[in-house]
């Protein structure tokens, strides 16, 4: 579904604050793969996301999404491929308008848009029976405004928003660091309900090194721009905290450990 070869970028070359960011990064997800990202801070992890998403362009290589070439696409046209959640739970909603509004806006996207805006009946009954899912009580609130909601409950409508029209592809960008333990818990359950449920191809970022094992069929470890471990199948269910912790020190080359305190938190 999502093949990167040889993929680099450097942020202000040939300047004093230059930053190699990705290193010759090379990369397949398969149909299906929930590939769960994690590292510590500036190893490339948003980088690389934000790469796939269109928001900063490669220095060299090519990225192809389901036999599509979009190496030189810009982020808006690769919007309709795919689905995205912040970490900001600002970020993925609009927050002026009607929380129908906001689904019906994620439902048109990447058809023809006309003259009418009108959500029909069928529509609206098809957005309360998804949102009564998130069991938060929103298929009630329709007509409320989104910025009156929770930090949570709007990180679980721009999770629906997401998916509403099946992307070929989900990218998750920390999208529960925002949130309290509980909420979080409750995002990524929903998460994982969408994406098991649709077959996303999913790419999910995160420091916790918690839910990047429990996530997911596939778990890559970024560090200093590279990817230095890639793990699948039942070596990563029998995975352990202290497993990563090990893998982070090998890669790094130092007793010290580098991994960030937020990584360790549960």
């Amino acid at each position: 579904m999502l093949t990167l070869t040889h993929v680099s970028k450097t942020f202000n070359p040939g300047t004093i604050t230059e930053r190699k960011a990705l290193k010759d990064i090379s990369l397949t997800l398969n149909d299906g793969d929930f590939v769960t990202v994690i590292g510590g801070n500036g190893a490339g992890k948003s980088t690389l996301l934000n790469l796939i998403a269109g928001v900063y362009e490669c220095d060299s290589g090519s990225i192809i999404l389901d036999g599509t070439d979009i190496t030189e696409h810009k982020e808006h046209m690769r919007a309709k491929y795919l689905g995205r959640v912040f970490q900001d739970p600002m970020m993925g909603t609009a927050a002026s308008m009607e929380i129908e509004e906001n689904l019906a806006m994620a439902y048109r996207r990447g058809k023809k848009r006309g003259l009418r805006w009108g959500i029909s009946q069928k529509e609206r009954n098809d957005f309360k029976e998804q949102l009564a899912m998130l069991e938060l009580g929103l298929e009630n609130r329709m007509t409320a405004k989104v910025g009156l909601l929770s930090g949570g409950q709007r990180q679980a409508l721009t999770l629906l928003m997401a998916t509403l029209q099946k992307p070929k592809l989900l990218l998750l960008d920390e999208h529960t660091a925002a949130l309290d333990p509980k909420t979080a818990h409750k995002v990524l359950e929903l998460t994982e309900h969408f994406v098991k449920r649709d077959n996303l191809t999913t790419f999910m970022v995160t420091h916790n090194m918690k839910n990047a094992i429990r996530y997911g069929n596939r778990l890559i470890m970024m560090l200093d721009g590279h990817i230095v471990y890639d793990v699948a199948g039942e070596e990563k269910k029998n995975l352990q905290v202290q497993d990563l912790l090990d893998k982070f020190v090998t890669a790094s080359g130092s007793d010290e450990n580098p991994v960030s305190d937020r990584m360790l938190l549960n």
